[in-house]
């Protein structure tokens, strides 16, 4: 689990009115960290889809929909699951990298699902994906394996990336991946793993009618089949869930101060990016640009969360803060903002 520094937490700057990790994107110099953030945080909680990472993880804890939903993506019958973990954490000793898996899940034969849900598209995906994967299933491998096991006890393993983009850019709605020899094809390692890429906009050209309307489902929030069918019911009782709904507003601010601590992925690539020399004016500019755009779309959504607490729950200004868990002050000064560009 991420910690998080409260001392760190203040969100607007008093003088300048800005987000603090907006100097750690100045450094970065790229706008695409920016505008990803900006566009994923607009979303309102009654916006959520099957596709958004929230709503796909309180879905997938349904076991018997989690269960039907990995039958259908793998085509093959599931015996019973156990275990279902949302975000489980895989923690390394020291600095090292740790993971969090957005579900994670074993059946009666042991084998073990993680499904992740991938909606963000950059140009590095088609590297980053792959290796990813990989790093995943040591994990989980190093996390099952108790010490001094036999290799023989590891258990068979899918590793699920559903993307709302091609990952490979083939126009393909599934990649399935296992390991064969280079030399002859026909002799496959056996090793158990196995990595699939699903891709919502790809081809549905001789596809399983049944994995077709999962994902067109995902794609375009059509209901075709009995599955999808109790996939939506699922997704509209999560957004009638106003203890969830609480949950998904705490999280986002969450999200915002671990970004401002600078954990997040990326975040020591980005600024060694930042620090090289010779960036273009123009960039700096649109940098900047979107920065003022940034803090006013911060201090709008604080500003919407806290009063919509206040208004659907029936509380006092202090009790709404708390429940988000954001401070009195972070309140006053996004209204501040928002009152001074009024004038």
């Amino acid at each position: 689990m991420l910690k998080i520094h409260k001392e760190k937490s203040r969100i607007f700057d008093r003088k300048k009115k800005v987000l603090p990790f907006q100097k750690l994107l100045r450094e970065k110099g790229e706008l695409n960290m920016e505008t990803e953030w900006r566009n994923y945080r607009k979303k309102n909680y009654e916006e959520l889809e099957l596709k958004d990472d929230f709503m796909f993880g309180k879905v997938m804890q349904n076991e018997e929909l989690c269960r039907r939903t990995l039958e259908t993506l793998l085509e093959m019958p599931i015996r019973g699951i156990s275990g279902l973990e949302r975000q489980k954490g895989i923690e390394l000793l020291g600095d090292r990298k740790g993971i969090r898996l957005d579900i994670y899940v074993r059946d009666a034969d042991k084998t073990v699902y993680d499904a992740e849900m991938q909606q963000r598209h950059k140009k590095e995906d088609e590297e980053g994906l792959p290796k990813r994967t990989r790093y995943y299933q040591g994990l989980i491998d190093l996390d099952i394996l108790e010490s001094g096991g036999k290799y023989q006890e590891l258990p068979d393993s899918y590793i699920i990336f559903i993307c709302t983009f091609d990952p490979f850019g083939k126009n393909r709605s599934r990649y399935t991946f296992g390991n064969v020899c280079l030399e002859d094809t026909d002799i496959r390692l056996h090793d158990g793993a196995v990595k699939i890429f699903f891709n919502t906009k790809g081809s549905r050209e001789g596809m399983n009618a049944d994995v077709r309307m999962l994902l067109e489902y995902l794609d375009t929030k059509s209901v075709a089949n009995k599955l999808t069918e109790d996939l939506d019911r699922a997704v509209e009782e999560v957004r009638r869930n106003e203890k969830w709904r609480l949950e998904y507003m705490k999280e986002r601010f969450i999200y915002i101060e671990a970004r401002e601590d600078g954990r997040l992925d990326g975040l020591e690539e980005g600024r060694e990016e930042g620090r090289k020399e010779g960036l273009e004016e123009g960039r700096k500019a649109a940098l900047e640009e979107a920065q003022r755009e940034a803090a006013f779309n911060m201090a709008e959504m604080l500003v919407k969360n806290v009063e919509a607490a206040m208004r659907n729950f029936h509380v006092d200004l202090p009790g709404a803060c708390n429940g988000l868990g954001i401070h009195i002050e972070e309140y006053g000064k996004a209204k501040e903002m928002l009152d001074s560009l009024k004038e």
